[in-house]
């Protein structure tokens, strides 16, 4: 293996120029203001966790986990996501403060991918967790806020999608039953959107054509309340009718927030992390062929550290809004002031009377005594 070289860096991360920088932080301080208008406190949680508590609860699966050994010999990772550790916190140095808690952060998180997959591994989110209310309105809460977080963002297209693993879960129990692994099979393609393979991987199993028509007119099945109300004729199923009648009132909380329109049911959706475990929700910008926030239901996390408790959440793919965000953030305006020496008092006392009302970025450079002294101009003061 050859050493690498000076300039070179590991696959799947990446340097941040000063333009980018200063994008992504306006997105992120923009975000964070108004998830704190809406009730969320920030909480920041350390970059390395333990394996053994974290790195298992995690959703993350173990090959794409970045491990390493501490100076005892225990286990160590890179965090993987932001809902585990908010987890254990929540579970301990805030064991004793009443629910419903609503926290709200930025980080960046860590995930190792194959070279071949041209994905990062070093990523940011900035999301939120609600912890302590099993209701519907705290899941439309959840998009809701998506909505104004994307739109304080600087992105204006976009739609979200959401749907509850209780109605696919019921449907597939119902029509499958005591067959998990073809349902896993299905599963696995809804959640690749690949609805080729599971009209084929429907057709192998060979269910009678009532029952295999139903499984594939959910592929159709999108849209507001009318969706809702074909879904409810395709099951029996308690758990099922249960999800709809969640996402039907998740509908009525989103209109009454005003975002309907923003919002679609999708009742394909599985999402990609093992402890979801109701609704379930990603959103989409146009010019993006991927999810630029995602989140949902996880009420059995808690438990694990000790603490059980309902939870729901979302993070924005804050790296990935950057080229959506790149023409509607503007470059602010910079003014320059050039002085000698001998007046470099009173210029850069003007710089700070300039920075302090808060009008321009202001640089200052020193002129040599030999150099020639600029013209003035609107954006460039001259002490000469």
């Amino acid at each position: 293996m050859s050493k690498p070289r000076g300039f070179e860096k590991p696959t799947g991360v990446k340097d941040y120029v000063p333009e980018a920088v200063e994008r992504l932080r306006s997105i992120e301080f923009r975000v964070l203001d108004c998830m704190k208008r809406w009730g969320y406190r920030q909480i920041i949680t350390p970059t390395l966790e333990f394996y053994d508590t974290v790195g298992v609860a995690s959703a993350t699966t173990d090959k794409k986990l970045f491990k390493l050994l501490d100076q005892n010999g225990r286990t160590l990772v890179l965090r993987s996501d932001m809902t585990a550790p908010i987890a254990r916190v929540v579970s301990s140095l805030l064991k004793d403060e009443p629910l419903p808690l609503r926290l709200c952060y930025h980080s960046n998180v860590f995930r190792a991918f194959a070279e071949e997959a041209g994905k990062e591994s070093e990523f940011f989110q900035t999301g939120v967790e609600l912890v302590g209310d099993a209701s519907a309105e705290a899941d439309a809460e959840m998009v809701a806020l998506a909505v104004a977080a994307l739109q304080a963002a600087g992105i204006r297209d976009f739609k979200l999608a959401f749907g509850h693993l209780g109605f696919l879960n019921g449907l597939f129990e119902e029509l499958l039953p005591d067959r998990p692994e073809e349902q896993e099979v299905l599963k696995e393609c809804l959640m690749n959107r690949d609805y080729v393979g599971y009209r084929r991987s429907l057709a192998e199993i060979g269910l009678p054509e009532l029952s295999s028509g139903k499984l594939e007119s959910i592929l159709q099945i999108q849209g507001g309340a009318s969706a809702l109300d074909v879904a409810r004729k395709l099951t029996r199923s308690a758990e099922a009718q249960a999800a709809v009648d969640h996402l039907r009132l998740m509908l009525e909380v989103l209109a009454a927030y005003g975002m309907e329109d923003y919002a679609i049911i999708d009742l394909t959706m599985v999402g990609n992390f093992s402890y979801y475990t109701g609704m379930i929700f990603e959103g989409y910008a146009s010019g993006l062929g991927f999810p630029v926030v995602s989140g949902g239901r996880y009420d059995n996390l808690l438990g694990q550290f000790g603490r059980p408790a309902p939870a729901t959440g979302f993070a924005l793919k804050t790296n990935r809004m950057l080229e959506l965000t790149a023409d509607s953030m503007g470059e602010p305006e910079r003014m320059v002031i050039a002085y000698r020496q001998e007046k470099r008092a009173a210029a850069l006392a003007k710089a700070m009377e300039l920075r302090a009302a808060g009008a321009f970025v202001v640089e200052t450079r020193l002129l040599a005594a030999e150099e020639e002294l600029p013209e003035p101009g609107e954006r460039l003061i001259v002490y000469g």
